[in-house]
């Protein structure tokens, strides 16, 4: 198959580098959200921070756009990091073909693969509070689950969508500590 062929084909199974790649972006945001090895992240942080990102425009992704009445701020975090790595840096530029496709694919994989729990739809509050208390072990255990599979979701979006199936790369966490 030629690069070409493959590049254009979005269901086929990902090579052991890029499931490698997905698999390193689910446990990086995994980890900065879940706070045991580094400081706690937001779910927005956690997804910027994942694709090495500037995180202050992903703080209003908190708990849903602060209120908890938004979507999800990692699913939203997700789109918006799509629109980093795949749109046009031109503010004057339309939609590329790249960013259309991969946001057509990664909405219908969200909706498909993204744990609702009790929920019927992805707003924040209708996520959380069947699960108790919002600083509770259960919210935030289900949160950080949900903020990793978002970015394997995003990181897959990429590599199926992007430029080149090479162009995205996880860098470790800084100031993260060795497991003992």
């Amino acid at each position: 198959m030629s690069e070409n062929q493959r590049a254009n084909d979005h269901t086929r199974e990902l090579d052991q580098g890029e499931a490698k790649t997905v698999a390193e972006a689910r446990e990086k945001a995994y980890t900065l959200y879940e706070g045991t090895a580094v400081p706690h992240r937001s779910c927005g942080i956690a997804l910027a921070e994942t694709f090495a990102l500037a995180t202050t425009p992903y703080q209003s992704l908190r708990r849903g756009g602060i209120t908890g009445r938004g979507m999800c701020g990692a699913v939203r975090g997700g789109e918006a990091v799509l629109g980093e790595l795949l749109g046009d840096p031109d503010p004057t530029g339309s939609v590329t073909p790249a960013l259309r496709e991969a946001m057509i694919w990664y909405q219908e994989q969200v909706s498909q693969r993204i744990d609702k729990g009790e929920s019927p739809d992805l707003i924040c509050n209708n996520l959380t509070q069947p699960l108790g208390d919002f600083r509770g072990a259960r919210r935030h255990s289900f949160c950080t689950e949900l903020a990793a599979e978002v970015a394997a979701l995003t990181a897959e979006a990429v590599i199926r969508f992007g430029p080149s199936s090479d162009a995205l790369a996880i860098a470790p966490i800084d100031g993260e500590q060795e497991p003992t």
